[in-house]
């Protein structure tokens, strides 16, 4: 009976790597087909989010709903029945009583109407945004009364004078309706009492309101 010789170190190490071989193929083979499999996930996922970024179509919707909207009264449409137009827009085509109307007199001096001047039974009154937009200034002057500056997506401009409690700052966004402030009296143009000093301006020029709403 033939002894068996010991094996030698080398052919030892010889049979424990040969043991590990196939495993480790194994192993990395899947480790490269998981890698495979995010990859494509990725790539799948890269086209949506650009188009997420760069479709109109999935601009926001508040900025789509501002840009189709029309101009509304900057008061509740619940109070229309008591509103009083107390002086018109100045209008070079009016007629001479409406012109005369138009008039703002102050020091003896006389100064064309820009807007509307708006009273509510003489009393105080919620001022609303008449479109959305960005508040692009805010004057506080107790002399004239507070004034609010509002840009539109279509180009417009409106401007809101003569108020007080004034809820708003510079660089707001503010929404079709939110409120503004309070309309109040001012020294400025006392005799007309307390009332909202209402301008629509396109393309840097005052406008008449009365084209838009009707009044």
């Amino acid at each position: 009976m033939r002894e068996e010789k010991p094996k030698s170190p080398s052919q030892k190490n010889k049979s424990q790597k040969n043991r590990w071989f196939w495993p480790a193929i194994y192993a990395g083979i899947a480790i490269v087909f998981v890698g495979m499999i995010w990859g494509y996930n990725a790539i799948q996922k890269s086209p949506n989010e650009t188009a997420d970024a760069t479709d109109p179509d999935n601009q926001p919707i508040v900025e789509t709903n501002a840009a189709n909207e029309v101009l509304k009264y900057p008061f509740s449409e619940e109070l229309f029945d008591n509103v009083a137009i107390i002086q018109d827009y100045y209008d070079v085509e009016a007629s001479e009583e409406d012109r005369e109307n138009a008039l703002l007199v102050f020091n003896q001096v006389y100064i064309t109407n820009k807007g509307v001047t708006i009273s509510v039974d003489g009393q105080p009154f919620e001022v609303v945004a008449a479109m959305s937009g960005t508040v692009e200034e805010v004057i506080l002057d107790q002399f004239k009364g507070g004034e609010i500056k509002i840009a539109h997506a279509n180009g417009m401009t409106t401007v809101y004078s003569s108020l007080t409690g004034i809820l708003v700052k510079k660089g707001d966004e503010v929404i079709q309706g939110q409120s503004l402030g309070t309309a109040t009296a001012n020294e400025w143009n006392a005799q007309a009492g307390t009332h909202l000093l209402f301008e629509v301006h396109k393309d840097g020029i005052p406008v008449n309101p009365r084209s838009f709403l009707g009044f």
